[in-house]
């Protein structure tokens, strides 16, 4: 009774845990605070499938009708990026920009630290600057908006029926105007739909007979075509305003204007031009299923609820088709990206539940099920206390946090790492108050397990915490997407401490009761108990209520209490009774072996020996292709895009019916031609023009030449386990046959934007010898025919055809003509020219006046129209000038664009690379960097260089390395800050270096994919979690020798010791990651309340999921044998060497070459040691008449 008094008295106690403990019931209510709080935040978070990003780039774009792209670079591009470069105060990384035929598009990349709005109006600044040297006739002025890469439709509202084209849009206008009132909707274009338009169609000959010029016809409608105030008339007492109606209404009115009227004879608009109300030639066309469709992109406003925004888009579509819309009108909603993230979340959270349960039954047979359960808590409690402190995460990420899937997987990876500290303090509490035998009470007991563990506690969440500091400054766009992943790490393992050391110890305090003494009551008493049956009645009466998750959830808890109680408790029991001692007796029994003599050396070099060998094997299996090496991870597509350009220039009415072609083609690929059905495919849509482009390039400008089409596949779970990757394939070898024709097949991105797995750029001043080089090199390295490059395509069209009209200025000057009066003839006749508008209610209408279709398509009747005018020089004489006379005509060709980059022009040769076939990206750049490096057509002034996505990739490892370089840092502080030992931090820095064994052995036996970021991320992750349990052992084995335990016992006895809790966090962790790394899925709603679980593997989450998952499990499971034998071997050969090799090498410095990667210098250097060491021993064996001393022989050496 002394001694647990002396133990009373002296024990360490950790004063917050010793609080909790006295004032139970303010925790129990702190408890129940955060978990609503956090129930709450889980609830009304917005849900989206990735973050969605925001980066300050911002895109200018000019519209200036009527220049080629040299003129708009020269006349709008470079003036901007003048000002554009001029911008201070912010950090550009660069600016490119397009200059193409009418059209001026600027994309200013600022870095990540910018603030968007800062950015924007520092570029709209630039711009105005820039405004007094551009040219006062722009079409339209600069443009400047903020791209956002999450800026894509989230749905498609699809209208069609047997009805006008006008009728249909105005279906469509009304049903936009009450989708926009949505308050998440961002914006929504309509694509397919006619405009309507008046059209004043003139015959020239007539018009120039009659002494009429296309000013006068413009004077004319604008002054008949006004709502005109004559002020205030005084009426009695009152003021009533005179107002003149003189508003245009129809094509009548129109036609129906006097344009001159000589002499009593007038002329009207219709004697000279056919006036029509019609619609535009069409300026896009919409597909849906092979069918023509209006087609409303919903665009919904950046971190709004993706699911909240398309239920409100659906309930407005069901009440318009119910109210609004004719019923032989068809509303089809496709595209829905909400029903994969719905689908997805649910998934996610489902492999959280799983991963949990599996961690529970572990725990329940190791700890017995009242401690497993005091575990278990931890979990949910630590995520609730997360979750209630997220919004101060929005200022670690810099934008508002929304429940994501980078923020759910921060979870699940947290799964296995929060119960760890609640493993150590709840198993010390039970070994300590099982020990105690009654004599100690579950408080103190409570009191004396926080206090013995809660610096080695501490000193591991830290550790662990420790990679994961580095990465809340990852830079670029990849680092603004990752960010959410430390982010919410950082606050679960956080919170995770608190639980372990606040709250668990509440719980044991409570429920934590000896075990000796067993209940004689017969298992079958509990049938005969009023508590059994409730509960059972309950559950059906809920089932019978409609309630039937809750009901069969109910029930199934009771039938859990009733296996527990006949066979899960025995189960249990024989685990901790036979199984658990014979472990712990097996172990050390093992290590004592592996102790023994030259053993803990020979164990070393072996693992030592394993990681070069792992580095080489490694090493083969990529170079042979049997391990695959990815930038960001990609499974099954879930959308397929197929992109397609045609020559600048190109007529929409074309490039419509190639996209026929390519809709054709994609249906033979899809095995869907001749109208056949795939179950796999959702819906196909096809856009040309608006629409068109590929998002992630930041251009929303409508284009003629461009065409896409969207395949969209059933969700994962609907396709009977079909892979939908052969499709992908199949659609790209069914792109070819279509001269000119370009085409990019993708599919959907997981994750940030990145560039061209293959991208070389090409830049100089000279346009010439640009040209040249890119040219020469594109041929070169067609003709090597790389194998993986998926063909590659110049970014720039080199040819598109052109008339250029040279002004005769001599001759203009003596017939007192100018430039801009023949060229607005030339624009007015054939692209004609905005009169005037027509208001019928809120709607407006355009007068187009121009020449009539055959007139203005013919380049002859072009130069023969005449230009009339008044020649003030001569006495105000008329004249007409045929412009024919004035000009003269050269076909020529230009560039169908001018990209430039920081101001230089630039052209870039892109490619994919055929991943399907077992190339990787960075094989194939390597291969081409060699090529690129023999290519002797480099003009002088020309620079090559390659970029896209192997720039990334490289970039993201270098950062990746860097940040496990100063994650070992801050570990190696906190070791040393808790051992006050170079030696002991360095073998469990140690541990982290052999434990990237299991991950290279892992992916190159079983032949795994390796992404980039994911692995990277997992290894540096990875760092943190091994430190743990090399800690608890290292750490016990410290306080057996200060109790006077020999280093070899010592070793031995907290080998044995820490076994249950270093096999339980492995375990923990290993089995947190498994249902997502092979993709076990399980609905557990459906399961409870329509008794089917819905049972799949694979899916979107385990595709992008997956080399991280592995990492870790694949790093766990060697570190796990690392920390049982390999720590020890360490710990002795540490403690034997430590003064030999001081000696032999001069001090203390020693230790330091022991930090990873100088311990690939120190490992050799601790065996020259050993053997100089040993031959000394037999040396001074030797002397001793060759018997030598008892202590030595009996020692390891």
């Amino acid at each position: 009774m002394s001694t647990i008094n002396k133990i009373k008295e002296k024990f360490k106690e950790f004063k917050p845990t010793s609080w909790a403990i006295t004032n139970k019931t303010t925790i129990y209510l702190v408890m129940l605070f955060l978990s609503l709080g956090g129930i709450y935040q889980f609830l009304t978070l917005p849900k989206e499938n990735f973050p969605e990003v925001v980066i300050p780039n911002i895109f200018v774009q000019t519209v200036y009708v009527g220049n080629s792209p040299k003129d708009i670079e020269n006349l709008v591009t470079r003036p901007i990026e003048k000002q554009i470069k001029s911008i201070s105060g912010v950090k550009i990384s660069k600016f490119t920009s397009t200059s193409q035929q009418d059209f001026s598009a600027i994309t200013v990349e600022f870095s990540t630290d910018v603030k968007p709005e800062i950015a924007l109006q520092k570029v709209k600044d630039a711009v105005d600057k820039a405004k007094s040297d551009l040219p006062n006739d722009l079409t339209q002025e600069p443009r400047v908006i903020e791209l956002n890469i999450s800026d894509m439709p989230i749905m498609y509202v699809n209208i069609s029926g047997n009805y006008s084209p006008v009728q249909l849009k105005k279906y469509a206008d009304d049903l936009k105007d009450k989708l926009e009132s949505i308050s998440q909707v961002n914006r929504i274009d309509l694509v397919g739909a006619p405009e309507r338009e008046f059209q004043i169609n003139v015959d020239n000959y007539r018009m120039q007979s009659s002494g009429i010029t296309f000013d006068d016809i413009t004077f004319a409608i604008q002054r008949e075509n006004l709502d005109l105030s004559g002020g205030l008339l005084e009426v009695g007492t009152m003021n009533r305003n005179l107002q003149l109606k003189g508003q245009l209404k129809n094509a009548n009115d129109i036609a129906n204007i006097i344009v001159r009227n000589s002499n009593g004879a007038p002329i009207y608009l219709r004697d000279v031009a056919t006036i029509i109300d019609t619609v535009k030639k069409n300026e896009s066309y919409a597909r849906l299923n092979g069918k023509n469709v209006l087609t409303l992109n919903i665009v919904k406003r950046n971190g709004e609820n993706l699911i909240a925004t398309t239920d409100a888009v659906k309930k407005i579509v069901e009440e318009a088709i119910a109210n609004d819309i004719p019923k032989d009108v068809d509303l089809v909603i496709s595209g829905d990206t909400s029903i994969r993230t719905k689908s997805s979340f649910t998934d996610l959270v489902n492999s959280i539940v799983i991963g949990f349960i599996l961690v529970l039954v572990v725990l329940m047979f190791f700890m017995g099920v009242t401690n497993a359960f005091f575990v278990a808590l931890s979990v949910p409690l630590s995520m609730f206390v997360a979750f209630v402190l997220l919004p101060a995460g929005d200022v670690l990420v810099g934008s508002h946090i929304t429940l994501n899937f980078m923020v759910l997987f921060a979870l699940l990876f947290g799964l296995g790492i929060i119960v760890d500290d609640a493993i150590v303090v709840i198993e010390n509490t039970h070994r300590i108050f099982v020990q105690g035998k009654g004599k100690l009470t579950a408080t103190t007991s409570a009191k004396m397990a926080a206090g013995e563990v809660f610096i080695p506690v501490l000193a591991g969440t830290i550790t662990t915490l420790a990679p994961f500091f580095p990465l809340l400054f990852w830079p670029g766009i990849i680092g603004k997407f990752m960010i959410y992943l430390p982010a919410m790490l950082i606050f679960t393992l956080a919170a995770s401490l608190v639980v372990a050391f606040i709250m668990n110890p509440v719980f044991a305090v409570d429920f934590m009761n000896h075990e000796e003494v067993k209940s004689e009551e017969p298992k079958s008493a509990m049938f005969k108990k009023k508590g059994f049956w409730i509960p059972i009645a309950i559950g059906i009466l809920l089932d019978l209520m409609g309630f039937t998750f809750l009901g069969n959830l109910l029930i199934f808890f009771m039938i859990l209490v009733v296996a527990n109680k006949y066979f899960i408790a025995d189960l249990i029991e024989k685990f901790q009774t036979r199984t658990l001692p014979k472990l712990m007796e097996t172990y050390e029994r093992i290590l004592r072996r592996a102790l023994n003599g030259w053993r803990p050396v020979k164990l070393l070099i072996g693992t030592f020996v394993l990681l070069i060998f792992s580095f080489v094997f490694f090493g083969i299996s990529i170079s042979t292709g049997r391990v695959g090496i990815e930038f960001f991870p990609k499974g099954d597509p879930n959308q397929v895009y197929v992109y397609l350009k045609l020559p600048v220039g190109t007529k929409i009415n074309y490039t419509d019916s190639i996209t026929k072609v390519v809709e054709q083609k994609v249906a033979k690929a899809l095995e869907m031609d001749n109208n056949k059905k795939n179950p796999l495919v959702e819906s196909i849509i096809s856009n040309v023009a608006v629409g068109a482009g590929d998002p992630m390039r930041g251009d929303r400008s409508a284009r003629s030449e461009l065409g896409r089409v969207q395949i969209n596949f059933v969700e994962y779970e609907k396709r009977d386990g079909k892979s939908t990757e052969p499709y992908l394939d199949a659609i790209r070898a069914e792109m070819k046959g279509i001269p000119g024709a370009e085409f990019t097949v993708t599919q959907e991105s997981n994750g940030p934007p990145t560039e061209p797995p293959v991208n070389i750029e090409i830049q100089g001043d000279d346009f010439d010898k640009l040209v040249k080089t890119a040219v020469g090199l594109k041929n070169y390295l067609d003709a090597a025919q790389i194998p993986g490059i998926d063909g590659l395509k110049m970014d720039v069209d080199l040819v598109n055809p052109e008339l250029t009209l040279t002004i005769d200025r001599d001759r203009a000057l003596i017939e007192g003509v100018s430039s801009a009066q023949v060229g607005m003839q030339i624009r007015t006749a054939l692209f004609g020219k905005e009169v005037s508008k027509i208001k019928d209610g809120k709607d407006e209408y355009k007068i187009q006046l121009r020449n009539e279709e055959l007139q203005r398509n013919n380049l002859v009747d072009l130069l023969n129209m005449r230009l009339s005018f008044r020649d003030m020089a001569a006495g105000g004489m008329v004249k007409n000038i045929p412009i024919s006379s004035l000009v003269k005509v050269e076909p020529t060709n230009t560039f169908g664009s001018i990209n430039r980059k920081n101001q230089k022009r630039l052209i870039q040769l892109r490619s994919n690379v055929q991943t399907d076939q077992g190339f990787n990206p960075t094989a194939v750049n390597a291969v081409i960097a060699q090529y690129i490096g023999n290519f002797k057509g480099i003009s002088e002034g020309v620079t090559v260089k390659q970029t896209g996505e192997n720039e990334q990739q490289l970039e993201t490892v270098a950062f990746l390395g860097k940040a496990l370089v100063i994650a070992l840092m801050l570990i190696l502080f906190t070791l040393v800050l808790q051992f006050n030992s170079i030696s002991k931090s360095v073998i469990i820095l140690t541990e982290i270096l052999f434990s990237i064994i299991g991950v290279l052995l892992g992916f190159a036996i079983f032949g795994m994919k390796v992404s980039g970021v994911m692995t990277g991320l997992g290894i540096v992750g990875l760092a943190g979690i091994v430190v743990k349990n090399g800690i608890l052992v290292i750490e016990f084995a410290d306080e057996l020798r200060s109790r006077g335990y020999k280093t070899r016992e010592a070793v031995i006895q907290a080998g044995k010791t820490r076994i249950i809790p270093v096999l339980l966090t492995a375990l923990a962790a290993i089995l947190g990651f498994l249902p997502i790394a092979i993709g076990f899925n399980i609905n557990f709603v459906t399961l409870f309340s329509e008794l089917n679980p819905h049972i799949f593997f694979g899916g979107d989450n385990v595709a992008f999921w997956k080399p991280l998952s592995w990492t870790i499990i694949y790093g766990l499971a060697f570190a796990f044998f690392m920390t049982l034998f390999i720590v020890p071997a360490m710990y002795i050969i540490a403690e034997r060497l430590r003064r030999p090799m001081r000696r032999h090498f001069g001090g203390k410095w020693i230790s330091i070459l022991g930090i990873p990667p100088l311990t690939f210098i120190f490992i050799p250097l601790m065996f020259i040691t050993t053997y100089i060491h040993r031959r000394n021993q037999k040396r001074r064996m030797a002397n001793n008449n060759a018997n030598g001393d008892k202590t030595i022989n009996g020692s390891w050496y």
